[in-house]
């Protein structure tokens, strides 16, 4: 399914983009790798030359997603670069830890700028180019946090609950159409989304008690994870949840839709 087709990863410079970058090319596949973060790019890019990926089927572009203008040219490039793309992956993404209430409206705008409408533009601005052709695959990373809320995670919350309700809509549309759209909701990926997040600047107690938890959550390799994306791209999963405490926190969405906050602060206690 992989060899000689065109995939975009963005936040390919280091976790789950990473691992599926490297994944994707033991598999053949051609790669338009794109991160803010210009020292992650080329070690990816060392990585897989040490992995034997040929000269040439494997770009780095630098693009910040959050910028309409920065992810519709990413796309012509690639059309340049490699003609058209087949698969898609939306997974930059960032995290600010912060009570809605000590959250600012600017800091709620710098996350949804990145996890929110960096996945729409990656989507508006490669899916033409699947539809024409009548094949293509979009894979949006939404979050374990994206199936149930999370105190302190409120602007993180709103977008990957914005990203399954995206890629939910997209199931309906592109049905028939070659096209498929996968939402992907990772439990605790041991990535550097954990050490690298922010804290709002009006943090106080209960933020803390967050970053007492980060550690113990995030344990499963982003190998293993990026291997899960792609065998359920394989098995035409419409979704795909992988990763620690992934499972049962998708149950309990779906058991105890109302009362999983008391399990929650349980948790938290």
């Amino acid at each position: 399914m992989f060899k000689n087709k065109v995939a975009v990863i963005t936040g390919a410079g280091s976790g789950i983009g990473r691992a599926l970058a490297l994944l994707l090319g033991g598999h053949g596949a051609r790669l338009a790798l794109s991160d803010i973060n210009t020292a992650g790019l080329d070690e990816t890019l060392a990585l897989l030359k040490n992995a034997g990926q040929p000269e040439g089927s494997a770009r780095a572009y630098v693009v910040n997603v959050a910028s309409a203008e920065a992810v519709f040219a990413h796309a012509d490039e690639v059309k340049r670069d490699f003609g058209t793309a087949h698969y898609v992956f939306n997974n930059a993404g960032a995290t600010i830890v912060g009570t809605v209430n000590n959250t600012s409206i600017a800091e709620f705008e710098w996350q949804l700028g990145i996890n929110m409408w960096g996945v729409l533009y990656g989507t508006k601005a490669f899916l033409p180019m699947m539809l024409a052709q009548r094949e293509g695959c979009i894979v949006n990373i939404s979050s374990i946090f994206g199936l149930i809320s999370f105190p302190t995670q409120g602007a993180y919350n709103m977008s990957k609950f914005a990203v399954r309700g995206l890629t939910e809509c997209l199931w309906s549309e592109l049905d028939g159409t070659g096209v498929r759209a996968i939402s992907v909701h990772p439990g605790g990926i041991a990535t550097s989304i954990g050490k690298e997040a922010r804290k709002c600047k009006a943090a106080g107690a209960e933020e803390a008690k967050f970053d007492g938890k980060a550690d113990e959550m995030l344990l499963t390799p982003p190998e293993e994870c990026a291997a899960n994306i792609l065998k359920g791209i394989v098995n035409g999963d419409l979704r795909i949840v992988t990763g620690h405490r992934s499972g049962i926190t998708f149950w309990v969405s779906r058991l105890f839709p109302n009362s999983y906050p008391k399990l929650l602060k349980r948790i938290l206690s």
